[in-house]
């Protein structure tokens, strides 16, 4: 493995976790769509690390990020 490449896939772990724990809203249509964009942007990065492609990770990403940001509305 390349030295850029090592670098990328580091880069691309460390966005991962500080996306995942950057995501806030307290309503679930807010933690929907902050989970959303948050997953579209890491899964961007990370389609783009793949070979998988950044339109395709952001997708995947994307409906992943908006699944967990509903399922993890606080109840009140």
């Amino acid at each position: 493995m390349s030295t850029i490449t090592k670098h990328i896939t580091r880069a691309a772990i460390l966005a991962t976790i500080l996306c995942g724990v950057a995501a806030c809203g307290d309503t679930w249509g807010q933690r929907a769509v902050t989970g959303g964009g948050i997953g579209a942007g890491t899964g961007a990065v990370i389609g783009a690390v793949t070979g998988m492609g950044p339109l395709t990770g952001a997708l995947i990403g994307g409906a992943v990020g908006a699944g967990a940001g509903a399922a993890t509305t606080p109840q009140r």
